[in-house]
């Protein structure tokens, strides 16, 4: 299975959930990082570097014979109060780009309404409700942004929008439209470093964010290891 974080802090995160050290392994356009079963990728901020990165590391595997059963969207973000309180994990029952698409007279309009692409991917239901219950987290969407949220009116734009939204984040849209090129399901994970709202950076916890990443990987790698990926 392939993990794609933004930045390397996350990557190692989720790697220290896993004994034993990590081997590199450089690719044209991505260095990959084994840890235990999985290969660990980061990635690259924001939704387009994401979704280069990840269809690299799949395109690799794909030649090599060896393609990925799953891609795991990871990594820290905000939340939306109160239902992803800081130093939660949450787990995306959709993948859906908030900001893609046009602002008109009318309010916003998503790429879809216009007539193009996709806003929303899926993840298998049954790999969902598996990973809420066994991190005892909450499953719902989880935005990808191009831009993150610094105001409360932003945050109440998006929360009407998406009534169920339990996180914001920059990069899971990316990496789901790579999998989906590529046939393969995909999930996301985030844990919680800041509320949704205006931009604070003394309000953020990345260290508990990171460290619930850890934990939560730890309880996830059964899991991800007893999930058939015929069973979407």
């Amino acid at each position: 299975m392939l993990v794609a974080t933004a930045v390397p802090v996350e990557r190692d995160a989720v790697a220290r959930a896993f004994p034993g050290p990590g081997e590199e392994r450089r690719l044209p356009g991505v260095t990959l990082l084994r840890a235990g079963a999985l290969d660990l990728v980061a990635a690259g901020v924001g939704p387009a570097l994401a979704a280069a990165s990840t269809a690299a590391a799949l395109t690799a595997a794909a030649l090599a014979g060896t393609p990925y059963d799953l891609v795991v969207s990871a990594g820290i973000g905000g939340g939306f109060l109160p239902s992803a309180p800081v130093g939660s994990l949450v787990v995306a029952d959709e993948i859906t780009a908030a900001d893609l698409g046009a602002d008109t007279p009318g309010g916003f309009l998503p790429v879809t309404d216009l007539g193009f692409g996709t806003v929303t991917h899926r993840p298998p239901a049954g790999l969902v409700r598996q990973a809420a219950q066994a991190l005892g987290a909450p499953a719902g969407p989880v935005l990808t942004v191009s831009t993150v949220t610094g105001s409360a009116a932003r945050a109440a734009e998006l929360r009407e929008r998406h009534p169920r939204a339990l996180a914001e984040a920059m990069e899971g849209f990316g990496v789901a439209e790579a999998a989906a090129a590529h046939g393969v399901p995909v999930l996301e994970i985030r844990a919680v470093s800041n509320p949704v709202g205006p931009r604070d950076r003394a309000a953020w916890r990345i260290g508990d964010a990171l460290t619930a990443l850890t934990e939560g990987f730890g309880k996830l790698a059964p899991v991800l290891e007893s999930w058939n990926p015929h069973d979407r």
